[in-house]
């Protein structure tokens, strides 16, 4: 059986889930795929469940009732690699923003022990590695990383990706019950409660190229809920000490 699973949540990605899936298939390493699928109407789901009879041992689908956000998606997934015996699990979208080919350095930088959560980063050593996003946007993720820094105190220096390899004893030492943001604000508090429980967060430097095909999922709601999310986190903390 393989060790490492890629969870790969979707709403609407007809245009790129096939590709995507073939891709990863298509790597030296044996990783499997789990989709996490909500209720996407242009049929996402039904060519999941085609290429599921190709690759029976390989590729996966959770569906759930409809729209209910990214986190509540990777928390199922991490639920169900747990529960499977997965050793390492990958978030990865389907839109090929990551770039199925940096997911053998992933989980290679978590196995050899660089890390306990592997991030795959688009701003180490001050360099900013990312294609096809206008200015504006690329400067609200830059500051928006800066912002995270300061407030949480956290060294990662892109807090809010999306591509990250967890090790399993990581997951385990989550009450995934405790996780509050949904959105985008997920990444960070996941890496932040990571780094709280003692674990080591190292960072591979990747290209992320924004989506060809398909809708972006972002929208001024979950920027908001990362924003003063943050500023919760800490407050969180405070409470508790």
């Amino acid at each position: 059986m393989a060790d490492t699973l890629v969870v790969t949540p979707t709403y609407n990605e007809r245009e790129n889930i096939e590709k995507i899936i073939r891709k990863v298939f298509s790597l030296p390493c044996n990783f499997h795929m789990l989709i996490v699928e909500d209720n996407s109407p242009d049929g996402t789901a039904a060519i999941v469940k085609q290429l599921m009879q190709e690759f029976p041992d390989r590729l996966f689908i959770k569906e759930r009732r409809g729209k209910l956000g990214l986190g509540t998606a990777y928390l199922d997934g991490f639920r169900w690699g747990l529960e499977q015996g997965y050793e390492y699990m990958i978030e990865m979208d389907a839109d090929f923003s990551h770039n199925p080919d940096d997911l053998p350095r992933l989980r290679e930088a978590c196995a050899e022990g660089k890390g306990d959560v592997v991030v795959g980063s688009r701003y180490v050593d001050g360099k900013i590695s990312v294609v096809n996003w206008p200015m504006g946007r690329l400067l609200m993720s830059y500051y928006a990383s800066k912002y995270v820094r300061t407030v949480t105190g956290m060294k990662v220096m892109d807090a809010t990706a999306g591509f990250v390899c967890w090790s399993r004893r990581v997951l385990e030492a989550m009450k995934f019950d405790k996780v509050k943001f949904v959105g985008y604000a997920f990444q960070i508090e996941m890496k932040y409660t990571a780094t709280k429980l003692g674990f080591k967060v190292y960072e591979v430097p990747i290209v992320f190229t924004d989506r060809v095909l398909g809708v972006s999922k972002m929208s001024m709601k979950i920027f908001k809920e990362a924003f003063f999310g943050v500023f919760n986190l800490r407050l969180r903390d405070w409470k508790h000490y």
